[in-house]
C-alpha cells in the first residue's frame, strides 16, 4: 500500500451495511490486535473487540458520536489505555490509526468515535464494568456501497504555507526551499492526515536539523490524540523520502500566533 495513495484518499466510513465479519477477517483482526500491542513498547494500551455491535449501539445512540450522532456498524473496538498520561493518549492514538490502515487492507471502513463525555454508568452497561474509563471507540465493518450519483462532501485542507514555517510560527517557508530538502511531498501528504472534526490543528516549525510539531490549543486543551495520528502518518510518510526517526515528546510553553496558541508537543530529527 502507498501511504500517499491511501492518505489522499482516506475516509472515515460512518455507514457500515449490516453484515457481521466472517470468522477468518476476525482473526485476522485480532492478530493484528496482537501484533501493535507487542509493537508498543510501553504496553500502556490495549485493543478491545466488542462484537455484538447492535447492544453498543442502542447504548450509546443519543449519547455518543462523530459530532453527536453515533455511528452504527455492526462491531466496535475500544482502546484501553492502563494509565492516563501524555505518552499513553499519544501512543495509544498512534496504533489505533497504524491499525485503521491495516482495516483498510482487510476491505473494513473504519471511523473514530467519541465516548469522553458519555456518563460511565451507560459506558459500563454498553462496554463492561472493566472499559468504563475507555474515551474513543472506532466503528468497523463493511462498507455500505457509495450512490454514484452523489460527490462525497469535500473537506477543505490547508495549504503547505499554512502550516510549515522556518524556524519560528509565522515566517513562511518557501515550496523550493522543502523541495530542495526533499521534504515537500512529505508536508504535502501530511495535509490529509484525519483530526478530530477535521480541525487540522497541526502547525510545524522546520529548523536546519529538526521539525517540532505544535497543536492549537483549544479552551486551555490541546487534543493529544491528534498528536498520535499525525506522528504516524509523518513518520511513514518520511520512510518514503529516506528518513526513519521517530518522535520525541516535549513539554515547552505555548507559542503566540495569529490570534491562537500553540504548543510544541514533539521534536522529529532530520
Amino acid at each position: 500500500m502507498l501511504m500517499s495513495n491511501f492518505l489522499k484518499n482516506r475516509k472515515s466510513i460512518r455507514e457500515y451495511k449490516d453484515k457481521a465479519i466472517n470468522e477468518g477477517v476476525m482473526n485476522k483482526l485480532l492478530d493484528i490486535f496482537k501484533e501493535l500491542e507487542e509493537e508498543s513498547n510501553s504496553k500502556s494500551f490495549n485493543f478491545i473487540l466488542f462484537k455484538d455491535g447492535e447492544k453498543v449501539y442502542k447504548l450509546l445512540e443519543g449519547k455518543a458520536g462523530y459530532s453527536g450522532v453515533m455511528i452504527k456498524s455492526p462491531h466496535y473496538i475500544g482502546i484501553r489505555l492502563k494509565e492516563v498520561t501524555k505518552e499513553s493518549i499519544v501512543e495509544a492514538s498512534y496504533y489505533t490509526e497504524k491499525l485503521m490502515s491495516k482495516l483498510s487492507e482487510l476491505n473494513l471502513g473504519s471511523c473514530w468515535i467519541n465516548v469522553k463525555d458519555v456518563d460511565k454508568a451507560i459506558k459500563a452497561e454498553a462496554l463492561g464494568e472493566d472499559n468504563k474509563n475507555i474515551g474513543y471507540l472506532v466503528a468497523i465493518g463493511h462498507p455500505k456501497a457509495k450512490n454514484p450519483f452523489l460527490e462525497d462532501p469535500f473537506s477543505a485542507r490547508f495549504s503547505i504555507e499554512e502550516i510549515v514555517f522556518k524556524n519560528e510560527m509565522g515566517n513562511s517557508i518557501s515550496l523550493q526551499e522543502l523541495e530542495n530538502r526533499g521534504l515537500d511531498d512529505l508536508f504535502y501528504y501530511i495535509r490529509f492526515a484525519p483530526s478530530n472534526f477535521n480541525k487540522q490543528p497541526w502547525r510545524f516549525i522546520l529548523n536546519e536539523n529538526k521539525i517540532t510539531l505544535l497543536l492549537e490549543v483549544d479552551q486551555g486543551r490541546t487534543d493529544l490524540m491528534d498528536a498520535g495520528i499525525i506522528m504516524y502518518y509523518f513518520e511513514e510518510m518520511a520512510k518514503t523520502v529516506g528518513l526513519s526517526n521517530k518522535w520525541k515528546l516535549i513539554e515547552e510553553e505555548p507559542i503566540e500566533y495569529d490570534g491562537k496558541q500553540y504548543r510544541p508537543v514533539g521534536e522529529y530529527n532530520i
